[in-house]
């Protein structure tokens, strides 16, 4: 078991990429606490869980709101008496070119992709610094190292400064035994991308644009980024901090 008795804190917990790796985490040893916007969304996530003999703890956060991530924190590491890894995994994602995109959804899109992990980061970090030790993943995008001509102006945008956002944490906690590293996908099969996907005309049309991008000719399922962010997670990998791990199908080698 991989993550035997590590304490683990997920954001957008309840769905996705991040219901994916919570399972795999507790699968893995893990106790795990999830966090979200939706009660309705985590319990279910949690019941789904137990179904699987895995315990899930949930929290309800908006990683928006300062008070909310320190909350989350606070409430992790007063249950289990530390944090040993951190996955920012909460994000949204709205189509639209620059000067079509509105200032509401630029700032929307900013203050949870990328003001989310920041106050998250910040209410986390303190602990780990005092055990010399902790593991951060933030989920940024492919989109965030190279751009997209369908119109993701602010999506991109916002993931482009979760990578240097990551490679900053890492510098300024490499000497304190914590490790950030940045998981950076294509395009997968979530609740997300099902909201893309429908705003297609002919949503069939849709998916298969999207698929015809990636290299290795279908989209990813979930667990299969769980998997990588396992990997960025495992001790065994401790001399690796600052990476843009991507999980694209290809779509970085074109």
């Amino acid at each position: 078991m991989k993550l035997k008795n590590k304490i683990a804190l997920i954001t957008g917990g309840g769905t996705g990429i991040g219901k994916a790796t919570a399972f795999l985490f507790a699968k893995e040893g893990a106790r795990v606490v999830i966090t979200g916007r939706r009660e309705q969304i985590l319990q279910g996530a949690v019941i789904e869980a137990k179904t699987e003999n895995l315990e899930i703890e949930y929290l309800v956060s908006d990683v928006s709101e300062e008070k909310d991530c320190k909350a989350a924190v606070d409430y992790t590491v007063s249950k289990f008496g530390r944090i040993d890894i951190l996955f920012n995994n909460a994000g949204v994602s709205y189509m639209g070119i620059t000067h079509e995109t509105s200032t509401e959804l630029w700032d929307k899109t900013f203050d949870i992709n990328v003001k989310g992990i920041y106050l998250m980061s910040k209410y986390a970090i303190p602990y780990m610094i005092e055990e010399k030790s902790g593991c951060i993943v933030n989920n940024s995008s492919i989109l965030g190292l190279k751009a997209s001509p369908a119109g993701f102006a602010a999506y991109s945008s916002s993931k482009g400064a979760v990578n240097q956002l990551t490679r900053s944490m890492a510098l300024e906690y490499a000497d304190k035994g914590i490790r950030v590293n940045g998981i950076c996908p294509g395009t997968i099969y979530t609740p997300m991308m099902d909201d893309l996907f429908d705003k297609w005309s002919d949503r069939e049309v849709g998916e298969k644009r999207y698929i015809s991008v990636h290299p290795i000719g279908r989209l990813a399922q979930p667990e299969e980024i769980a998997h990588a962010v396992l990997f960025l997670c495992d001790d065994n990998i401790k001399f690796m901090t600052g990476t843009m791990l991507s999980v694209d199908g290809g779509m970085s080698a074109k």
